[in-house]
């Protein structure tokens, strides 16, 4: 079993390969979902002789531990759920909840809240049901904003959803005037960022 340590590297190296260059490990994925075999994915791991350890349960334990849930394992087949930069995975339109959340910061936050969210060099906007995964994407790079999505008014301005498991939606983007800051715990309600 990998330390805490390895296996976030593995975690890491398992993105790389599902989300970014896969064709670089001579993987190659399903066009429909990004999906491939887990024997598969081995395979590709274990070309690199610091990974020639590793087993299916240590991809397992990746995916269980996953804090963001990146990850999906089922019949065999391994997934990364989102953030691919490779060829575009589809997925299913769907109806999200009432307000959906996206995590950014205050670098950012005036930007988006005059021009909308758009996916920049990801295929998808990446929005969730809850603050918890908004705010562990949003804190990576400055001080904390959490974005309020209004997804009945995008809807009528024709956005399209996607469910993308585990509590995270996509969408292609999203108008401004579907956007609302919302308050942190500590912050002054309706606090505009700088």
């Amino acid at each position: 079993m990998p330390t805490p340590v390895s296996e976030q590297r593995l975690s890491k190296f398992m993105t790389k390969l599902l989300r970014h260059t896969p064709g670089e490990f001579g993987l190659s994925l399903d066009p429909a979902d990004g999906s491939c075999t887990v024997e598969a994915l081995l395979q590709a791991i274990r070309t690199q002789r610091s990974w020639a350890w590793v087993t299916e349960e240590d991809l397992a334990a990746v995916v269980r531990r996953s804090e963001k849930q990146r990850f999906e394992l089922r019949d065999g087949r391994i997934r990364a759920r989102y953030g691919h930069s490779h060829d575009r995975v589809t997925y299913e339109p769907g109806v999200p909840p009432d307000l959906l959340y996206h995590g950014t910061n205050s670098g950012a936050a005036a930007e988006i809240l005059a021009e909308g969210l758009s996916p920049m060099n990801r295929q998808y906007v990446h929005l969730s049901e809850g603050t918890g995964f908004a705010s562990l994407a949003g804190s990576r790079r400055g001080e904390l904003v959490i974005l309020r999505v209004d997804t009945k008014k995008a809807g009528e301005l024709g956005v399209t959803f996607y469910f993308a498991g585990n509590e995270v939606w996509l969408a292609d983007g999203v108008p401004a005037s579907c956007l609302a800051v919302h308050p942190l715990p500590g912050k002054q309600k309706g606090a505009r960022p700088q």
